[in-house]
């Protein structure tokens, strides 16, 4: 029997503890603030489409106060070379007591709302937004790290199976960390060079420009995987197709060119058999929210057209890992 096409959504959900080395919320405290508004959106989105997503959920915002958020901190915690980066130096000072008062670090009640969504995974992000490339930090502190965001999850019974590394920071020697803690799925990243990611500094801008490029014009490939691919090796590597990028009003007149690069990478994973991988921050919608879910939705229903022409499917990363167990038993 012919394979069909497989379609993974996964979402990095951090509010600001992921840009906190980056932005404020001077800078960008739009953004985060209106993912109160944008995040409820996309889960109707996706139940009205019958799309099933993976929200890879930094550990931090499963409390709904600072007293909690302190009981599950590690005493192990990371140790980068450059400081700004770890969120333990100085950041907690800035946090509100409760959620109530700070919406920015705190999302158990948005994280209650995705539950009730009986379509949708609730994964890791790690606990901290670890950096796992990061000069100083060590896989000790990544273990204990990963382990206080299955904790923290647990508490609510959530029972955590895959993971997205924060930034992109792939790390092969943390496989079988991840691995020990019962994680059987991770997002991996495209296999052009420019998706190589690296540590923050030496980041470089010829690679950043490569991937807005690409975002546009087909330069990498489609990034669709065989079945037979990802079941490879446990954890699972399901890595990247496309970063959903954005609306940029500065870069409007391309938005044609940006929907057709998904579109047609969409069609030729169902037409071939292979998985197709979209993946955003729910940040990323939180201001120009009318034109980003006109663009969302065209991608949605372009989903529907494929799954009653081809069989496409929707699967979160774990589902998507549950069928390649089976096969293999089966196999």
């Amino acid at each position: 029997m012919k394979t069909t096409g497989k379609f993974i959504i996964s979402l990095d959900f951090e509010l600001l503890w992921g840009v906190r080395d980056l932005q404020t919320t001077d800078t960008y405290g739009e953004n985060i603030l209106g993912v109160w508004e944008a995040l409820p959106k996309m889960l109707k989105a996706f139940e009205k489409n019958g799309v099933k997503a993976t929200w890879a959920t930094v550990g931090f915002l499963f409390a709904s106060s600072k007293k909690e958020l302190l009981n599950y901190c590690p005493t192990n915690r990371p140790s980068y070379l450059v400081k700004n980066l770890s969120p333990y130096n100085g950041h907690f000072d800035q946090l509100e007591e409760e959620e109530e008062q700070d919406k920015y670090h705190f999302a158990s009640k948005l994280i209650k709302l995705i539950r009730k969504y009986p379509n949708q995974e609730i994964a890791t992000h790690t606990f901290s937004h670890y950096y796992c490339l990061e000069r100083g930090q060590t896989k000790e502190e990544f273990n204990d790290d990963t382990l206080a965001a299955i904790k923290i999850a647990n508490k609510d019974d959530i029972e955590i199976k895959s993971l997205v590394f924060p930034r992109n920071q792939f790390n092969n020697e943390y496989l079988e960390i991840i691995k020990s803690l019962g994680i059987t799925s991770y997002r991996g990243n495209e296999s052009a060079w420019f998706y190589n990611y690296e540590f923050g500094q030496e980041e470089k801008p010829t690679k950043r420009a490569f991937r807005l490029l690409d975002s546009y014009l087909n330069i990498s490939g489609h990034n669709c995987y065989s079945l037979e691919e990802i079941g490879k090796k446990e954890p699972y590597n399901i890595p990247s197709s496309r970063f959903l990028r954005p609306y940029s009003s500065k870069l409007k007149m391309f938005e044609g060119l940006r929907l057709q690069r998904i579109l047609k990478s969409m069609t030729y994973a169902a037409k071939n058999g292979k998985v197709f991988h979209l993946w955003w921050h729910p940040h990323n919608y939180g201001t120009d929210q009318k034109e980003n879910f006109i663009f969302l939705n065209k991608i949605l229903s372009h989903y529907v057209f494929l799954k009653e022409k081809y069989n496409f499917e929707s699967l979160t990363m774990n589902k998507l890992s549950e069928l390649l167990k089976k096969e293999q038993v089966n196999g």
